[in-house]
């Protein structure tokens, strides 16, 4: 393809106007923009959490030295005049400048009415530093400054760390925006224009140059390459492309150079429906992070309860006030439940991104969820568990000659023809790669078959109503077997003699099989729901094993069909995502299979972008998996608090056991790296 090769080439893009154009590019630069800006903000977070981190930290120290309590541990004296005034000074810095986003934040949780954990921490840092400061000026007491003080470098720490966590799960989401050419070279008259991408329209034609990525989805009308679509699909082999095949932008030209016609721009490209399928899930609330965010609540609520408990206790029990307010504030850093704050969002965060690369696409994360107490999987037929076009499935040898040589002459018959019969018999050869001989006196026998001479013998394609016709007894067993099976049947004659049978049909998907095994053993009924005749529909189910399967229902009639099953089950349909729509919608869980670039994603709540059955078992694994995660997360954090709570109130104090607010503060940040670190380790299998 050297079409390129005669034009000439300009570095320009202010040469075309395309209003369209103008209209995505402003979409794709506010979506760019909208994450760039959000990605920013988190880590403009990030570098204040950790200066403030390292400027606390740094005022920490003088606190620490001149402690009373830290000189008694240590057995050294430091005393001189107005010693308490000067920690009063320092841990009002510590306490204004690295506690006010806990201060902030339950301001806010309070005006909300949605305390949580930063009124938890808001409570304790407050409670530690007025005792103290009163203390100061005159209240007989210990001060606890320095615990204050290392109470607000381990919470602004423990901060750091989630946030990090929090962005490293976001990547996923920058890569893909980055997978995302920025310009392409439009082909316009005698010369190629580099513009750029968000410039293009639907109908301009573009040239994509080997090695260059695919700039926008559309369709090759010129030249034929083989293109990397790993990033995108996660398809390992690189995938040949000629001219009539849909090409997807961001995937890798290979070797040749191939114009396109662009079919989609903006926000339509696939690569685009992908960015905003993995963002919308990424923000989506699910039903598990309610029910998190309903035990953190419920969690603040027994916090600051125990608190006072805590304290009264303590205060009735005939211990100082100090004690008793010590006691108080290290139950509010304890059950401060940054780990069950975190618990979810992680693994959801970690399941959606990890999802996405593998070419599992989740639109929906309340039904990716429910996807673990799936029962059924209704599979349709064609093009779900068969390839979705005709192919050679039996070829049975009436003579001498083998089934190759049936396929091979049958094929050399049939390479001119258009007929869907034809073009099985012809791709079934090329499949097994078998030569094609040349024909002489080739001629069409109308409504019957071809016919023609290879090698001076006369062939002849026929359909069983050519034998009717010609009286040519035809008594064969096997023949009688696949005609029961609803396929299609032709017959090859040599000098009008039956030597051989072709029977076709939708030929089934080999990953099939091994996707129906492999959910039979994790315990799923499978079924198929199809609108082909019962005849096919039994020979597929019995090649594949399947528990049950439907046969003749027209698409309108799909989703009552489910809802019969769903009175047993609770049910996934694994469709197209066209025909299907109706069923995907009326499942439990609808996932749409081989979404390509034109599948109906608004019916299903899963997508999966490769035409591979077995996917739908890497999405129910990574769903049980994904769930196994979350409430190991939320037992932790849980299980933690009920453990920890009762010893900082003082419950073993009577065998010399006490958790100080610093001690607190350290299992807290714990358990939140505990958390952090088993959210990283999901896996879908």
């Amino acid at each position: 393809m050297e079409q390129g090769s005669h034009m000439h080439h300009k570095s320009t893009g202010s040469k075309i106007n395309h209003e369209k154009g103008i209209k995505d590019k402003n979409k794709m630069h506010d979506m760019k923009h909208a994450h760039k800006d959000h990605k920013n903000h988190h880590r403009m977070m990030l570098a204040d959490f950790r200066k403030k981190f390292i400027v606390s930290l740094i005022v920490t120290i003088p606190i620490l030295i001149l402690s009373p309590l830290i000189q008694a541990f240590f057995g050294y004296e430091l005393e001189f005049p107005g010693l308490l005034y000067v920690l009063f000074l320092l841990s009002s810095f510590v306490y204004l400048y690295g506690g006010i986003p806990f201060l902030k934040g339950m301001v806010k949780e309070l005006k909300d009415k949605k305390p949580g954990m930063m009124t938890l921490i808001g409570i304790a840092i407050s409670i530690a530093y007025l005792y103290s400061s009163v203390v100061v000026f005159g209240l007989q007491g210990e001060i606890f400054f320095w615990e204050l003080a290392t109470l607000i470098d381990i919470m602004l720490i423990g901060h750091w760390i989630e946030m990090r966590s929090v962005l490293g799960a976001s990547r996923a989401l920058e890569e893909l925006v980055k997978i995302m050419p920025s310009e392409a070279h439009l082909i316009m008259e005698n010369e190629i224009v580099d513009i750029k991408v968000e410039e293009l329209k639907v109908g301009d034609k573009v040239l994509a140059r080997p090695g260059e990525k695919i700039p926008i989805d559309g369709i090759i009308i010129q030249g034929s390459t083989n293109v990397n679509q790993a990033m995108i699909t996660g398809e390992s082999k690189p995938v040949s492309k000629g001219v009539g095949d849909e090409i997807i932008g961001g995937a890798i030209n290979g070797e040749g150079s191939v114009i396109i016609e662009v079919k989609k721009t903006g926000k339509d490209t696939y690569l685009n429906q992908v960015v905003e399928m993995v963002k919308k899930a990424q923000e989506a609330k699910s039903k598990t992070q309610d029910l998190a965010n309903k035990a953190a609540l419920i969690l603040t609520i027994v916090a600051i309860f125990v608190g006072l408990l805590t304290f009264f206790v303590w205060i009735f029990s005939k211990q100082d006030l100090t004690f008793a307010i010590e006691r108080t504030a290290t139950v509010m850093v304890i059950a401060c439940p940054h780990a069950l704050g975190l618990a979810v969002p992680l693994v959801v965060a970690r399941s959606t991104t990890y999802a996405a690369t593998s070419g599992l696409l989740i639109r929906d994360r309340t039904a990716f969820e429910y996807a673990r107490n799936i029962e059924a999987i209704i599979f349709d037929k064609t093009g779900t568990l068969t390839q979705g076009n005709f192919g050679a499935t039996d070829i049975i040898s009436l003579g001498d000659k083998t089934e190759s040589e049936i396929l091979k002459i049958a094929a050399s018959l049939e390479i001119k023809s258009e007929h869907p019969i034809a073009l099985g018999i012809v791709n079934s050869a090329k499949e097994k790669d078998i030569p094609i001989d040349s024909v002489e006196d080739f001629k069409a026998i109308p409504g019957k078959g071809i016919r023609g001479r290879i090698k001076k013998n006369e062939f002849k394609v026929v359909s069983p109503g050519y034998l009717l016709e010609q009286n040519i007894a035809m008594n064969d067993e096997n023949v009688e077997k696949i005609k029961q099976q609803g396929k299609t049947i032709v017959y090859l004659l040599e000098n009008e003699k039956p030597i051989g049978v072709l029977a076709l049909a939708d030929r089934i998907r080999e990953e099939s099989k091994e996707a129906i095994m492999q959910l039979k053993k994790m315990g799923m009924k499978c079924m198929m729901l199809t609108g082909d005749n019962k005849f096919v529909a039994k020979w597929v189910a019995d090649e594949l094993d399947l528990d049950d399967f439907i046969a003749e229902v027209l698409p309108h009639e799909k989703a009552n069909k489910i809802r019969e099953v769903q009175r047993r089950y609770k049910v996934a349909m694994v469709g197209d995502g066209i025909n299907d729509a109706p069923a995907l919608a009326q499942a439990d869980v609808g996932i749409a299979i081989g979404a390509g670039t034109d599948v109906a994603i608004e019916t299903a709540d899963i997508v999966l972008v490769r035409n591979d059955p077995r996917d739908v078992v890497d999405i129910l694994k990574l769903s049980r998996n994904t769930y196994s995660k979350m409430f190991q997360n939320l037992l932790w954090a849980t299980g933690y608090n009920s453990f920890a709570i009762p010893l900082a109130a003082g419950v073993l104090y009577g065998i010399g056991i006490l958790l100080s607010p610093a001690i607190g503060a350290i299992f807290m940040s714990l358990s939140t790296v505990i958390v952090a670190i088993n959210a990283r380790l999901l896996k879908k299998s």
